[in-house]
């Protein structure tokens, strides 16, 4: 188990768990972020991370990404 952001770019990972205060993990599950959902890195620029998640293309910042583990 890693942090999203330590994901390889084009590689099919599975959310084991989502961190973060209750607030920070009701925003990440209202954009798709949910344990055992798919998620692809589309592309990563200064930590921030493009990811497809439930066939949407959602932007997260660093810190973000961070409370999600795969």
């Amino acid at each position: 188990m890693m942090p999203l952001t330590m994901a390889a770019a084009e590689e099919t990972n599975y959310i084991k768990k989502v961190g973060g205060n209750a607030e920070v993990k009701r925003h990440l599950e209202t954009l798709g972020f949910v344990t055992g959902e798919k998620v692809t890195i589309i592309s990563q620029l200064n930590g921030n991370l493009i990811v497809n998640i439930k066939d949407s293309r959602v932007a997260i910042s660093k810190e973000m990404a961070n409370k999600i583990i795969v």
